[in-house]
């Protein structure tokens, strides 16, 4: 089954990484479902893919909330009749402030987006490529390099985005019977709205404040699109891809 044949679902696909993720796939041939909480970003996405856009939906969708990842599930079922490809990419973080300082309320944010929606998604995912014909598909799920380092005053993040890597290993486990692959793309200082303050200066291990290299992020688009071309009996398990010089191997 070619690009063209194949139908992928992007969650955060209004923003950052998950839009330019969500018009990769759409110039690939891909048809695809966009979901995010704001429909109009949404729509803004597919009217950048010009003719590319007809072999797209959107729906708002809350991935903390079952019932809502559920009936985005069902509308892309209905509309498309399959799913190949899964790109778990929904996230948020909490202020960057002092773990003590933190509320329940905002640690609980963040686990229910960037953990429990993966997880919500995933069975939604594993449920439909288990019974569709050809059976299988691959699910990506979006980690961080905070999946391995964190930065200062990030617990809630960052110990979401490990949780991530126990979850697309036991994706990956789980889902050999049913020919569903899982990988994990670990992305570091791709240049996005989203990440702007990065190059303007963020705060360092040793209490300094300091600018960092970032990357274009068409290189995180190519890295998804190279992990969603392989055949189901190949996986990339693991991808990091990395501003070069950021400071996240070594000490500092």
């Amino acid at each position: 089954m070619n690009s063209n044949d194949k139908v992928a679902l992007v969650t955060g696909a209004g923003s950052g990484i998950g839009k330019h993720a969500a018009l990769a796939l759409l110039g690939e041939g891909y048809s695809l479902v966009l979901a995010g909480r704001r429909l109009e970003r949404l729509e803004e996405t597919i009217g950048e893919a010009g003719a590319d856009g007809a072999r797209a939906l959107a729906v708002a969708t809350d991935v903390g909330d079952a019932q809502s990842v559920a009936a985005l599930f069902a509308a892309a079922k209905e509309r498309f009749g399959r799913l190949d490809l899964l790109f778990n990419n929904a996230g948020t973080g909490a202020p960057a402030i002092g773990m003590e300082e933190l509320s329940v309320e905002q640690w609980q944010a963040v686990v229910d987006i960037n953990l429990t929606g993966a997880f919500l998604c995933t069975q939604e995912a594993i449920r439909m490529m288990k019974s569709q014909t050809p059976m299988g598909g691959r699910i990506i799920n979006n980690g961080s390099v905070s999946a391995t380092a964190p930065r200062p005053n990030s617990a809630p993040y960052t110990a979401t985005k490990h949780a991530i890597t126990g979850l697309t290993k036991s994706t990956s486990l789980d889902g050999r019977k049913y020919d569903i692959a899982c990988g994990q793309i670990d992305i570091g200082n791709a240049a996005t709205e989203m990440t702007q303050r990065i190059a303007e200066g963020v705060a360092q291990a040793n209490g300094e404040i300091a600018s960092e290299p970032v990357m274009d992020i068409d290189n995180v688009s190519r890295a998804i699109l190279y992990m969603a071309s392989l055949p189901l009996d190949a996986n990339a398990q693991f991808l990091t891809i990395m501003a070069t010089k950021m400071p996240f191997v070594g000490r500092g």
